[in-house]
């Protein structure tokens, strides 16, 4: 797990999770790689780690992998991270979430806007700004009450990957339960959008991070030639 997952997994369980009383969390693609969730879940939360095949922090693996051998409505919280790119079609994951999910249930998905090509086996979409609405849209499509809490493409560090972190509720009818929100404590990101206000962008950006720094780049040379002719 590189090292802005791991951060924006644990402002996750900050802003949502720590309040919670014995939540149980089901972190889909549980698999230890350079670290898992597990790692900064809160104390008092129960976790299950849930992967394809058995590996360390692997507590269920799966027979299907749109298929969560949990009852309908039995579970507080899913987060899944740099998992769904790899999800030939995560769409049907994401209802299988929100089966096993309690009406209060969250989902956290942390997903690729940007980065490189990593086959796992296979490395298959990348997520932009209105990824979430459309998730959600979905899901109510599909009789659920789902609803998109927040969302936000985070900032690179040290690395190539910009997240895509998506929160979902889901039954729109306990957004109340969550006031608070991860946008509303740190400033590294771009296009987010937070519940009420799903029409309205926070820090908007058409470019992405890297087309940026390049377009600086390519200002720094232009200035640097302008000025070797000047002289």
């Amino acid at each position: 797990m590189h090292a802005t997952a791991m951060k924006n997994g644990k402002r996750f369980f900050e802003v949502y999770v720590k309040k919670m009383a014995s939540p149980v969390v089901i972190e889909i693609g549980a698999r230890n790689v350079n670290g898992s969730l597990r790692g900064v879940l809160p104390e008092h939360a129960r976790y299950i780690g849930v992967d394809l095949a058995a590996a360390p922090n692997v507590d269920v693996v799966l027979e299907d992998p749109y298929k969560l051998p949990f009852e309908d409505g039995s579970i507080d919280v899913v987060v899944s991270s740099s998992c769904f790119e790899h999800a030939e079609f995560f769409w049907e994951s994401f209802l299988e979430i929100q089966r096993v999910l309690k009406p209060a249930g969250l989902f956290y998905m942390n997903v690729p806007s940007n980065g490189e090509f990593h086959r796992y086996p296979v490395d298959c979409w990348r997520f932009y700004p209105d990824s979430g609405l459309a998730l959600a849209r979905w899901a109510r499509s599909k009789g659920y009450g789902t609803t998109l809490l927040e969302s936000y493409t985070g900032h690179q560090e040290d690395d190539a990957w910009n997240d895509q972190v998506c929160v979902f509720v889901k039954d729109e009818s306990q957004a109340a339960r969550y006031p608070e929100r991860i946008t509303g404590r740190f400033s590294g990101f771009d296009n987010g959008l937070s519940y009420p206000r799903l029409d309205e962008y926070l820090q908007p950006s058409v470019r992405t991070q890297d087309q940026r720094r390049m377009a600086l780049w390519h200002w720094f040379q232009r200035a640097r030639r302008g000025l070797a002719q000047h002289f």
